[in-house]
């Protein structure tokens, strides 16, 4: 056992248990292989342009509305706090949940959505996949690969979901999509990490803007409970310190419920290895019913009365049309993409691969990774 081996629970990924990297590496002195690939995700220039990248707002509508980093960064929190509870290894869902948007488009899910219909004819797009292209391919950092070369068990759960296609490309990390076996408890707490932080912040920011109000939220009912027991208590604060409050009862009692009903299915299967954990016949790492149905009914409203407003579906046409205008410009000419995507997009094919659909690859690649500024400057400049 090495020095810093934090001895987790047998059910979670142990660093020394990897199942390793691509391109083989020699040990760090002083970090394990998933510390190694948290730092590697912090340093990449794709984590750095998550800063400008939307989650409901465009960038430039308001400096204190959540970006792709900081929604990464409060996904991260929330899988370190449970993961200490239940004995995972934080550093591995620390760098998950830091590494899961890192292949999002600009404009949030808009762009995400109209790239995937530019892409139709070429095998579509999926985030999910394109952030494991990021870290595979797209980084260049190294002079002995491309990518980051990260570990199995990271790339596991950065790939939350993946079609049989894509799969198929993947050799062993893409296997249990075909074989419907389950990700390690670690990259099951990063996808659940991941909806509960945006539906919390995602009050924040709706009641922030204007958009969605109290007397609205109030048809929530984990939100109603708590927001009436916080004004019972503090009758004297204001509408923004009781909505805080109410925010974190929120998140507290959806935490609460993750941890409590996860250990008690991790204790009924009896993992004794993280490969136990991946051949059970259910998620270990869930909520419990009713605490489920207040978490998709806060994401329910939060669908129809956030992002269905009308002035967010305005800034989301417009994000598509972009997006779409981008990608019609760059397929008629590569040239017009800096120097390196340009030579991929015309370079000879790979086996099986013809070159239109090598380029709109390469394409989707170049816009997928703008930030929303630079997608407006580079639309308008074309």
């Amino acid at each position: 056992m090495s020095h810093f081996d934090l001895a987790g629970a047998a059910y979670s990924c142990r660093p020394e248990l990897s199942r390793g990297r691509v391109h083989p590496e020699s040990p760090s002195v002083h970090r394990t292989e998933y510390q190694r690939d948290r730092d590697r995700i912090i340093h990449s220039t794709a984590f750095r342009r998550l800063e400008y990248k939307t989650q409901v707002f465009v960038n430039h509508e308001g400096d204190l509305y959540r970006t792709r980093l900081t929604h990464s960064l409060e996904v991260a929190q929330v899988g370190r706090t449970v993961a200490r509870a239940l004995a995972l290894n934080e550093d591995l869902i620390e760098a998950i949940c830091l590494a899961h948007d890192l292949g999002h488009t600009p404009f949030g899910h808009a762009g995400q959505d109209a790239l995937n219909a530019c892409m139709r004819d070429f095998g579509g797009f999926e985030h999910n996949f394109q952030s494991l292209r990021v870290v595979d391919l797209l980084e260049n950092k190294y002079p002995d690969f491309g990518g980051l070369n990260l570990t199995f068990e990271t790339r596991e759960g950065i790939l939350k979901h993946c079609s049989a296609k894509n799969a198929r490309t993947l050799g062993e990390l893409g296997r249990r999509f075909l074989e419907r076996t389950l990700p390690s408890a670690e990259a099951q707490l990063a996808d659940l990490a991941d909806s509960i932080a945006y539906n919390h912040h995602d009050v924040d920011d709706g009641f922030r803007s204007g958009l969605i109000t109290i007397e609205q939220l109030r048809t929530v009912p984990i939100f109603a409970r708590h927001f009436d027991d916080s004004r019972r208590e503090h009758p004297n604060i204001d509408e923004r310190r009781t909505l805080y409050e109410t925010v974190r009862r929120m998140f507290g009692e959806i935490i609460d419920d993750l941890i409590r009903h996860s250990r008690s299915r991790l204790q009924a299967i009896n993992a004794g290895s993280a490969d136990d954990i991946r051949r059970a016949n259910y998620r270990v790492i869930a909520l419990s019913e009713p605490a489920y149905e207040d978490h998709m009914s806060l994401k329910r409203f939060l669908r129809d009365n956030l992002y269905r407003h009308p002035r967010v579906v305005s800034m989301t046409d417009r994000a598509r049309a972009v997006v779409v205008e981008l990608f019609d410009a760059l397929m008629s000419d590569p040239g017009l993409m800096p120097e390196s995507f340009a030579r991929a997009a015309t370079a000879s094919t790979e086996s099986g691969i013809d070159q239109k659909t090598r380029q709109a690859r390469i394409v989707a690649d170049y816009i997928a990774g703008m930030t929303d500024r630079y997608a407006f400057a580079k639309h308008k400049e074309l």
